[in-house]
């Protein structure tokens, strides 16, 4: 019998993090990729491999959207998908953090049904299933409970920040942190360790897709920075912004936001 979808995503994100662990970040080699699009190494290409060989053996009649694949747009055919980040923080590998992430989804008709984040160098595997809850390490998560915006701890990189993008010219008093990887963004609201995250840049699905069920599973309020919902396996694949915390400071945040605020 084969195995259900998050288990699958699971023991990819496992067999991923062995492959990354055997390349040294610093010493990995790198090529940037055309367009500015940023650089990939060959841990990237290397765990891409193994994903996809991993989750398309397991279930060939998925379609498949990698950031280290091309995309024929043979996906917009099929019902469900598997929407992969290999390595997402690709820069904090190359510096030799331990703060990147394999983010992997399986996305049916714009939902996302299961979703994994996995920080093999910290250990750290997120996991969430449609009305099944969401977990870290196998202990349930709860999105923090405040509702405060002055005090709030938002996770969002500095342009977010600038006064033209909030109604009051200036943000609600809110304490910025940051991570490199948007997926570890994501989880880290949905442990309740930040209160929420943001990013007004449009975002490509892989970095986003099994983040936004994580946070969703442990009880925030998931959107674009206009509040409405994410739908995923568009045939360009990004979404306007992300803006993700409990419903009520959810909802305070995008109050507080110039309306069309985008970077």
């Amino acid at each position: 019998m084969p195995a259900p979808d998050l288990e699958l995503l699971v023991t990819a994100a496992r067999a991923a993090g062995e492959v990354a662990r055997q390349y040294s970040g610093p010493s990995a080699k790198v090529w940037d990729k055309p367009d500015g699009a940023g650089p990939v190494t060959e841990a990237d290409l290397a765990v891409n491999r193994v994903l996809e060989d991993t989750l398309r053996t397991a279930r060939s009649d998925y379609g498949w959207l990698s950031e280290e694949s091309d995309d024929s747009g043979e996906r917009l055919e099929r019902d469900r998908v598997f929407i992969v980040d290999p390595i997402d923080g690709t820069r904090s590998f190359i510096e030799g953090s331990n703060t990147w992430a394999h983010s992997l989804a399986i996305v049916e008709r714009g939902r996302v049904l299961a979703g994994v984040i996995y920080l093999p160098m910290r250990d750290k595997l997120y996991a969430a299933e449609q009305g099944g809850g969401a977990t870290l390490n196998d202990m349930a998560l709860s999105v923090g409970a405040r509702n405060a915006l002055s005090g709030a701890t938002m996770l969002a990189a500095k342009p977010n920040f600038k006064e033209e993008f909030w109604r009051a010219g200036a943000h609600p008093g809110l304490v910025r942190n940051f991570r490199p990887s948007l997926a570890y963004r994501m989880a880290l609201v949905a442990e309740g360790r930040f209160d929420a995250m943001m990013t007004l840049r449009s975002a490509w699905e892989w970095d986003i897709a099994a983040g936004a069920l994580i946070l969703s599973e442990a009880g925030a309020a998931v959107s674009d920075q206009s509040g409405t919902g994410l739908v995923f396996n568009n045939q360009e694949p990004k979404v306007p912004g992300v803006l993700a915390a409990n419903p009520d400071l959810h909802k305070a945040l995008q109050h507080s936001l110039v309306e069309g605020a985008t970077i």
